[in-house]
């Protein structure tokens, strides 16, 4: 029967949630990748000694408590016999002439010396005290929780309920709003939303009644997010908002992983996750499933609790959360989609916006040929721009770029009636000369731009305002959940381009950010198409901007090859999910490098030490067993060996589990990690 995905407790508000509880939770500082909510620390020392074996273990400590008695037995009786001896030798001492209160007094101090010794020598060649961490104390401890009443079960439950997590604004002079909290039921949601709009409120103290009056109008319900929506529907991960972090499995105990790690739960938020990720792994080993949906959601939470901004690209069928997680969802292809989107992502230099759009549509192996089509885009959008104030719609500009007279004609006379025809007349003119040449970049954008001009699209990219709302990527700076659904089942092609498109934008639009105070969060459930060399360097520049990428693949050979060690570079978080291709391996192996790890070498060799006897004794022993003495040699060294080599990734990864590398905004990274996504 398969591992089942356990259902993850929810902060919902309502009676089964326990914000007080939540709220006083321990969080203990951690490493990257730990999930810190309820956490408990690891002592090394502890866990290296826990790398023995059970039995071994336990036989060691028998065997050294048995010799430890029997030294305890004749120890005392020897230093007693030698305390007797002396006194008697010498006249003085306790045993000279002792008294029976003098000689009790004695032979207590021997036994105890004696047995202080034995504790001490033989304790520590035994590890009693590793044997009482491991088995004696967890059983006592058990025995006690089974025995102790269950008053004190709940007087300790009330104790945690009794936790004010509304402390903070009683002290800052905000009683009345903590007074209303205390009689509604919030969830974490409104905890983190209303906590955060607090200590906004606390960097001026005019706000601060204003932040009063607005709690006690709308209880948990204030400064709720522009959809007013207070939770996710469907929410099944583990969530800790406080920390911004999401529970993705458990970290494997295993000799490959740090100690620091070793069976705590593994956890992504927005301080790795700032430095992008770069998930490989073939179709169905769970990358949807077990890391983009899981994002996703936790991106939607933070967007509602006004602390991120999510936009989550991939194909209309692809599980990435029902349409109700999102407030913009653009399906192209779909009729019934509410929102199209704008080809040039409301870029206010018109050659940027060419720039991108023509770069976005030429397939990868035209990608030589992208100078010279971002130059033929340009001369159109800019004049366009300049003489209707706005940015040409898809059939306008394949007009334009095919050469249309007609189309170009208008173009100069709409110039010429808003006194502009001047600045661009030369641009008009290179794109006159260019029509009807072999190499007219404008003719192949033409042509590309063809794919997007289908009926199933109509009104999709529409600039003139006759269409669906265009949504643009300006607004990341705003808490928006946004889901872009690529028609991959209908229009392939298209759906490549789109896709390239939108990345692009969000790239860029994420880097030119003027308030970057929310994290902006990218999930894309197939790169292979949407990558670039202008892209991978943005990805590069989003760590210092707050922004961050989730990217899924299915193999690196889906990306050009000049793409795969520079995409590498750019993210500091690097997945590899079992079945990846060695040549796929070799790339993760590289990356990962080498560490030292401790060998041992054990050599045999016959014997040949000793005299005659002993000779003639090993030839007998030959001659009836048929076995030659051999002497046996152990050499230790520290060797330099691959953290993960391509074979061990691509044949020994169990399903369900993946290794992951992290690397903090703040610089501090963690080497590979073995997680067990099921659990």
């Amino acid at each position: 029967m398969p591992h089942q995905r356990p259902h993850r407790p929810t902060g919902a508000a309502g009676p089964a949630f326990d914000l007080s509880a939540w709220v006083a939770a321990p969080r203990p500082e951690a490493a990257p990748g730990i999930y810190r909510q309820g956490y408990r620390q690891i002592d090394p020392d502890r866990a290296e000694a826990g790398r023995v074996p059970t039995w071994p273990l336990l036989l060691r400590a028998v065997l050294n408590a048995v010799v430890g008695w029997f030294a305890y037995l004749y120890g005392t009786q020897l230093l007693t016999y030698v305390l007797v001896w002396f006194g008697g030798q010498t006249g003085i001492g306790p045993l000279a002439e002792p008294s029976e209160s003098e000689a009790m007094l004695t032979l207590l101090v021997v036994n105890a010396v004696v047995l202080a010794v034995v504790i001490k020598v033989f304790g520590r060649m035994g590890r009693w005290p590793e044997v009482w961490r491991r088995y004696v104390a967890p059983l006592l401890s058990r025995t006690v929780t089974q025995e102790a009443p269950a008053a004190d079960a709940e007087v300790a439950e009330a104790a945690a309920r009794s936790a004010d997590p509304w402390v903070v604004l009683r002290a800052g002079g905000a009683g009345v709003a903590a007074g209303r909290l205390d009689g509604e039921a919030v969830g974490d949601i409104d905890y983190v939303r209303i906590r955060q709009a607090w200590e906004l409120a606390q960097a001026d103290p005019v706000f601060v009644p204003a932040f009063v009056a607005q709690v006690a109008a709308r209880g948990a319900a204030a400064f709720a997010h522009p959809s007013e929506v207070r939770e996710l529907p469907g929410r099944d991960e583990q969530h800790d908002l406080l920390l911004r972090q999401v529970r993705l499995g458990t970290t494997q105990d295993v000799p490959k992983n740090p100690l620091t790690h070793r069976a705590a739960g593994f956890a992504l938020d927005p301080a790795v996750l700032g430095t992008s990720l770069l998930a490989v792994g073939p179709a169905g080993t769970g990358k949807t499933a077990r890391l983009a949906r899981p994002v996703a959601e936790a991106l939607c939470l933070q967007a509602l609790a006004g602390t991120a901004c999510a936009v989550v690209i991939g194909s209309a069928e692809a599980d990435l959360g029902p349409d109700a997680w999102y407030d913009v969802v653009i399906a192209p292809g779909d009729p019934g989609s509410a929102y199209g989107l704008d080809l040039y992502g409301a870029a206010r230099d018109p050659d940027e916006a060419a720039a991108r759009l023509a770069e976005a549509l030429l397939p990868d192996e035209l990608t030589a040929r992208a100078e010279s089509a971002r130059t033929a885009l340009q001369q159109v959008v800019g004049p366009f721009h300049a003489a209707y104030g706005r940015y040409p719609g898809v059939r306008e500009l394949r007009a334009l770029l095919g050469g249309e007279t007609e189309a170009l004609g208008a173009l100069a006379k709409a110039l010429g009636t808003a006194g502009r025809l001047a600045l661009y007349e030369r641009d008009l003119a290179h794109r006159e000369r260019q029509r009807g040449r072999a190499d007219d970049p404008g003719a192949l954008l033409a042509d590309r731009l063809a794919l997007l001009d289908r009926p199933a699209f109509e009104g999709a990219f529409a600039t003139d305002g006759t269409g669906r709302p265009p949504f643009a990527m300006r607004v990341l700076d705003h808490p928006l959940r946004v889901r872009v659904k690529l028609p991959e089942r209908g229009h392939p092609e298209a759906a490549r381009m789109l896709s390239r498109l939108v990345v692009g934008q969000f790239v860029q639009a994420a880097g030119v950010r003027e308030d970057r105070s929310l994290f902006a969060g990218l999930v894309v459930d197939d790169v292979s198409a949407a990558l670039d060399a202008h892209t991978v360097r943005g990805l590069q520049r989003m760590r210092g901007a707050n922004a961050g990428a989730v990217l899924l693949l299915r193999t690196l050979v889906d990306l050009p090859e000049a793409l795969r060690a520079p995409l590498f570079g750019a993210v500091g978080c690097r997945m590899a999910f079992p079945g990846i291709a060695p040549w796929d391996g070799r790339l993760f192996s590289e990356a990962w490098g080498t560490h030292l790890v401790r060998e041992t070498a054990v050599t045999h060799t016959p014997d040949t030490s000793g005299g005659l006897l002993r000779r003639a004794g090993r030839l007998g022993r030959k001659a009836l067993s048929g076995t030659t003495a051999q002497t046996e040699s152990v050499t230790t060294r520290e060797v330099e060996r691959l953290r993960w080599s391509p074979s061990d990734l691509a044949h020994a990864l169990p399903a369900g589990h993946a290794v992951v590398s992290l690397t903090a905004v703040s610089g501090e990274q963690v080497p590979p990690l073995l997680v067990d996504l099921r659990d």
